[in-house]
């Protein structure tokens, strides 16, 4: 019999990330290599860690991600919106604890384009009178 597996993709800003849990020790890997490695800043790793805590299930899975685009923060953000979607397809009665905390919530927050004619997205050139 074949291991069973949970998939499932969190995204946040531009970052992308795609969740593979398999039932083991609590290990995460992020794009081939530890969290630790990838995430050295202890505050983004505790975002991750999040939704495993919230449920209880910090040393019941092996997780495995592979991320891209946006930057460390947004990235941790969508690993935790998909490790959060993974555990619905682990359990979904996990739904009401993850949905109060605001886990399965995507952050639609994106980088507002720029216009034409003005500088940025809301900056205007320097107006001179004379």
């Amino acid at each position: 019999m074949s291991e069973v597996q949970f998939y499932a993709t969190g995204r946040r800003k531009t970052a992308a990330a795609r969740v593979f849990m398999r039932n083991g020790s609590g290990e995460v890997q992020v794009n081939g290599s530890s969290l630790d490695k990838y995430f050295p800043n202890d505050v983004l790793k505790m975002i991750i860690k999040q939704p495993l805590q919230l449920t209880e299930t910090v040393d019941k899975f092996d997780i495995s991600v592979t991320v891209r685009g946006g930057g460390p923060s947004g990235q941790a953000g969508a690993i935790r919106h998909g490790i959060s979607r993974a555990l619905l397809g682990y359990n979904s009665e996990l739904r009401e604890r993850l949905k109060s905390a605001g886990l399965l919530t995507r952050d639609p927050r994106m980088k507002e384009r720029k216009k034409y004619g003005l500088k940025g997205a809301r900056a205007r050139f320097q107006f001179s009178k004379r």
